[in-house]
């Protein structure tokens, strides 16, 4: 009986233990939107995003847009090119910028013009190393560019 209780006591330490690792495994820093202007459709965001361990950005949502994309943008014989990217990797601990230039979330169908002072929540949807699905979700200002 004390075998078994001690092995219960043991799990539920170990679940708590990787519940709140769970909760740590995503970083995400200097995050902001680009404010838009009225009429505007569409939207960019920018944030760093640095992992515990290596994962995959699969996938980003967010209720003010029909639809976000992860998008990477290069410079090639003084063309910029901008191409949809179906997941970005993550390396353990090694931070990722999605900055203008370069990585960067498009918010595709705004469903209101997005103002500087506002915030806009995203679910960035992670898979670990592992195989798992994470969801994290984070609130982002609203910048003018300028800003």
């Amino acid at each position: 009986m004390f075998q078994q209780l001690r092995c219960i006591a043991l799990c539920l330490l170990l679940s708590a233990t990787q519940s709140v690792w769970a909760a740590d495994a995503l970083r995400i820093s200097h995050d902001w939107v680009r404010a838009t202007a009225p009429g505007q459709a569409v939207g960019a965001a920018y944030m760093t995003l640095t992992s515990a361990e290596d994962a995959t950005l699969t996938k980003v949502e967010s209720d003010v847009a029909g639809s976000v994309e992860i998008h990477s943008m290069t410079m090639n014989d003084g063309v910029m090119r901008m191409r949809m990217l179906e997941t970005l990797p993550l390396k353990a601990q090694q931070a990722v910028n999605l900055e203008p230039g370069g990585f960067h979330l498009m918010l595709f169908d705004l469903k209101a013009p997005l103002k500087a002072g506002s915030n806009v929540t995203f679910k960035l949807h992670v898979q670990d190393s592992h195989g798992k699905q994470h969801v994290y979700t984070h609130s982002s200002l609203v910048k003018a560019a300028a800003d």
